[in-house]
C-alpha cells in the first residue's frame, strides 16, 4: 500500500505568490526561462533555471548553474520569501482550466515505494536528466518542484477534500498568465492529516506517475544516495520521501500528443494516401479541421486537407495493452513503414505537439512549410495509461500530455 505523509513545507508569503511560482523546469528552454522570470525578482525560476542569472551560453549543466541555484535558495530563504511551516502538514493544490477543476494532495511519497513498485511508470527516463534534476536536489537539499502522481479516487479522502475546500480559505488563490487558476489549502488539523495518511495505507495499493518521470527518478536517486552515506540511518529522515501532488484517478484528463513530419519520405501527397489505404479507410474531410472521434481514428493534415483516417480491423490486438495503443498503430503502420521513420526518439524528421496547443498549430506548421503532414491522435485514456503500468509495460514516447501543469513554488519539501 501507499506511503504518503505530511510534512512541514517550505512555502512563499501569499503576497508575492503568483510572481514566485512557475511552470516545471523542463517545459521551457533557457531564453524563454530567463523572459518569464523578467520583472520577477522573487521567481523561482532564479533557483530551478538558475542560468538566467549567468552570462548567456553558460552550460546549463555546468558547476557553476548548480553553485548559483544554491546561492538562491539561500537568499530566498533569508530574504523571507520562502518560509518553513513550523508543524507537518497536508496540502491541497487545486488547478482550474477551461471550467474545470482538478485536486489534489500534496504530501511526500516514500523513495521505497519507487523502488518497490507500489509507484508505478509508465515511460522510460534518460540517465542525462535523472543526474542533472538529482545533482540539484542534492546541492540544495531539497525537492524544488514536485511530481505529479494519480492514485485510484477514495470517497473519503474526495469527502475531506470537499469540506476543507468548500470551508476553509485558501492560502492562495490566483490566476497565473495562461489563465490557470491556482488555488492552495493548508490542512491544519492534525487528526485530519493522520486521517489522510492513513487512508492512502489502507486505501491505496499503488500510485502512477503521471508527469515527472524524470523528477521521480532523480529524487529517488538522491534519496538513495544519502541514506547510503548515512552510517546512522533509520528509514524516517525526511530524504526517504519527496514532494507530490497526488490526484484521484477521476478528475484527471489527458490531452492528445500528435505528430508532424518534415517530408513525404520520396512520396507524392496522392501515392501517401493510397499506401496509407491498405491499413486504414480514408475519408476526405475538406478543409475545415477535422478532431479523431474516438479511439483508432486518427485526423491527417496533408497538402491543405484534412483526412480520418480509422484504422482497419488486424491493425492492433485488443489484448495487447502497448499494441492497441493509438501510438503504436501510427507508428507501426504509417510511420515506420510508410515514411521511414523509425526511431522516434532520435529522429530530426518528426516534431511532437502537445494537444493545448490544439489543431490549428499542425495547420499552421504544414502550411508554412516547415512540415509535410501532421497527424492528430484520440487522446489515451487514464485508464489506458493505468492499465499499462499494472501490467509493468512502458509507452513509447511521447504518449501523454497532461495539462495543466504543476506550478513549482507553493511549497518545497526539505530533505533534512
Amino acid at each position: 500500500m501507499a506511503v504518503v505523509k505530511p510534512f512541514r513545507g517550505l512555502r512563499p508569503p501569499a503576497s508575492i505568490v503568483k510572481d514566485l511560482a512557475c511552470l516545471p523546469y523542463d517545459v521551457m528552454n533557457t531564453e524563454e526561462a530567463r523572459q518569464m522570470a523578467k520583472g520577477k525578482e522573487c521567481s523561482l525560476l532564479h533557483i530551478t533555471r538558475a542560468e538566467i542569472d549567468l552570462p548567456e551560453g553558460t552550460d546549463i549543466h555546468s558547476r557553476e548553474v548548480y553553485d548559483k541555484s544554491v546561492e538562491n535558495f539561500r537568499l530566498w530563504r533569508e530574504r523571507g520569501w520562502l518560509v518553513q511551516d513550523k508543524e507537518p502538514h497536508f496540502y491541497i493544490y487545486a488547478q482550474t482550466m477551461g471550467g474545470r477543476t482538478q485536486y489534489g494532495i500534496a504530501g511526500c511519497a516514500s523513495v521505497d515505494d519507487y523502488y518497490n513498485g507500489i509507484i508505478k511508470k509508465h515511460e522510460l527516463t534518460r540517465p542525462d536528466k535523472e543526474r542533472d534534476r538529482m545533482i540539484h536536489i542534492k546541492v540544495n537539499n531539497a525537492n524544488i518542484e514536485p511530481v505529479f502522481l494519480a492514485y485510484p479516487a477514495v470517497d473519503e479522502i474526495d469527502k475531506i477534500v470537499t469540506e476543507i475546500t468548500q470551508k476553509q480559505k485558501p492560502e492562495y488563490d490566483f490566476i497565473s498568465e495562461d489563465g490557470i487558476g491556482h488555488h492552495f489549502w493548508v490542512i491544519w488539523d492534525k487528526d485530519t492529516n493522520r486521517k489522510i495518511e492513513e487512508l492512502f495505507r489502507t486505501r491505496v495499493p499503488y500510485t502512477y506517475i503521471a508527469d515527472g518521470h524524470h523528477r521521480t527518478a532523480a529524487a529517488a536517486l538522491a534519496g538513495k544516495e544519502k541514506r547510503e552515506s548515512n552510517p546512522l540511518h533509520r528509514g524516517d529522515e525526511e530524504y526517504n520521501f519527496f514532494l507530490a501532488v497526488h490526484f484521484p484517478d477521476n478528475q484527471l484528463k489527458i490531452l492528445d500528443y500528435n505528430r508532424v513530419v518534415k517530408d513525404l519520405n520520396g512520396l507524392t501527397p496522392k501515392e501517401l494516401i493510397e499506401r496509407i489505404k491498405a491499413s486504414f479507410s480514408v475519408e476526405d474531410k475538406g478543409t475545415e479541421i477535422y478532431h479523431p472521434r474516438h479511439l483508432h481514428n486518427f485526423s491527417m493534415y496533408l497538402d491543405g486537407r484534412w483526412y480520418s483516417l480509422t484504422a482497419k480491423q488486424g491493425t492492433y490486438n485488443d489484448d495487447d495493452p502497448v499494441g492497441v495503443l493509438d501510438v503504436n498503430i501510427l507508428t507501426n503502420h504509417i510511420l515506420a513503414p510508410v515514411l521511414g521513420i523509425e526511431d522516434l526518439r532520435r529522429s530530426t524528421r518528426i516534431d511532437f505537439v502537445g494537444g493545448i496547443r490544439g489543431l490549428e498549430e499542425l495547420k499552421k506548421r504544414v502550411d508554412s512549410g516547415e512540415m509535410q503532414v501532421a497527424f492528430a491522435l484520440y487522446p489515451v485514456s487514464i485508464k489506458q495509461l493505468i492499465n499499462i503500468a499494472d501490467t509493468g509495460n512502458i509507452m513509447p514516447p511521447k504518449t501523454t500530455w497532461f495539462e495543466p501543469k504543476l506550478r513549482s513554488g507553493l511549497v518545497i519539501h526539505l530533505l533534512d
